[in-house]
């Protein structure tokens, strides 16, 4: 996946999640994306973290990775 593909998908489940009015539409905003972005980045989407920050800390990990 690239960064480009990642970064929308983030995008489209952190909207969906703000969007959710009942845990049963969470439940589908999860269902849709846990496959692509796992349930660590949901997690932390859900709990309230910044899109930015995710994104930011997933390119420092890819940086650390190509030193």
């Amino acid at each position: 996946m690239t960064a480009e593909e990642y970064e929308s998908a983030i995008r489209a489940a952190d909207k969906g999640l703000r969007e959710a009015q009942t845990a049963e539409e969470v439940r589908r905003v999860w269902k849709d994306h846990v496959g692509t972005l796992g349930h660590r980045t949901l997690g932390r989407l859900l709990t309230g973290m910044n899109v930015e920050r995710i994104l930011d800390r997933r390119d420092e990990r890819t940086q650390t990775q190509r030193d």
